[in-house]
């Protein structure tokens, strides 16, 4: 088995033969198992949000997360991504928004900023309740 220094020595003596030009293509490492769940939960999101943000579908968070699917090899590569920097991901996909976050705050701010910005998914939220056996509707304010 290989230390640490030299896997470290492998990786840039391959690094500096692709530069020199003897060695062709590049080949990126996609972790095989990506913990979708640990990754929305560390941003904070539910599963809606994460979707919508990063342009999953609902049921492939829902797959994923209950082991009935597991991600394919380009979306494995983005988890990956916003696992690591979700801020790239977010200022990639969404430029205006990661900008009116301002750059001095941290990511899971940014992402919290970046919901606040959003319309609700109901324009109305009314919860029902019982006055003196009348039924009547109170509308929340948000």
């Amino acid at each position: 088995m290989k230390t640490q220094f030299e896997r470290m020595m492998d990786g840039l003596n391959e690094v500096e033969a692709f530069l020199a030009g003897k060695q062709e293509g590049f080949k990126a490492y996609v972790p095989q198992d990506v913990d979708v769940k640990a990754i929305r939960n560390r941003l904070g999101m539910t599963q809606a949000r994460f979707s919508d943000t990063f342009g999953f579908s609902l049921d492939a968070i829902k797959h994923w997360e209950g082991g009935r699917r597991t991600p394919e090899a380009p979306a494995r590569t983005l988890l990956t991504v916003i696992d690591k920097n979700p801020a790239a991901v977010l200022k990639a996909l969404s430029p205006a928004a990661f900008a009116a976050a301002g750059s001095s705050i941290s990511t899971a701010a940014r992402v919290r900023v970046q919901r606040k910005h959003q319309a609700p998914r109901s324009a109305a939220r009314r919860k029902a309740y019982s006055v003196s056996g009348k039924r009547t509707t109170k509308r929340k304010s948000f």
